[in-house]
C-alpha cells in the first residue's frame, strides 16, 4: 500500500467546528437593543421632576375596594384612575384569594379601557 504525501491541510473539518461554535455563541448571547437616541441634555434652573406614582388597589374577601388604603367605591376608583398618566404611573393590584373573580375583572376592565402600561398583580409565594 502506497502512502500519499501530506502536501496540504484539509480545512473543511475546521470550518465545521468554527461554524458550530459560532451558532452556539449566537444562540446563547443576549442581544440588547437600545432604541433611544443618546443626547446630552442641557440643564435648566426651572426643571421639574417627573415622578411616577405608585397606586395600590386592593380588594378584600367581602368585595370592598381600597385605593392606597382608603376604602372607596368602584366608581370613585374609576374616576381616580382615569385622571392618572397611563405611561408613567404604576398600578399594583392585590386581591384576596377568596374574593370573587368579578372584582378582579372590574378593575382590570377599567385599567384596560384607559390603556395602563405598568400593571403588577401582587401575590405571595
Amino acid at each position: 500500500m502506497r502512502r500519499e504525501r501530506f502536501d496540504k491541510m484539509n480545512v473543511v473539518p475546521f470550518i465545521d467546528i468554527v461554524l458550530v461554535l459560532l451558532v452556539i455563541v449566537l444562540a446563547t448571547a443576549t442581544f440588547v437593543t437600545n432604541k433611544s437616541i443618546k443626547v446630552d441634555l442641557p440643564s435648566a434652573s426651572s426643571k421639574q421632576n417627573e415622578e411616577k406614582k405608585s397606586i395600590q388597589i386592593a380588594v378584600n374577601k367581602e368585595g370592598q375596594y381600597f385605593y392606597n388604603t382608603e376604602k372607596l367605591t368602584l366608581d370613585t376608583i374609576k374616576d381616580k384612575l382615569l385622571k392618572l398618566n397611563t405611561k408613567k404611573d404604576i398600578i399594583s393590584l392585590s386581591m384576596d384569594k377568596s374574593s370573587e373573580f368579578r372584582y378582579f375583572v372590574d378593575i382590570i376592565d377599567i385599567l384596560k379601557t384607559k390603556g395602563f402600561e405598568n400593571i403588577s398583580i401582587i401575590s405571595k409565594r
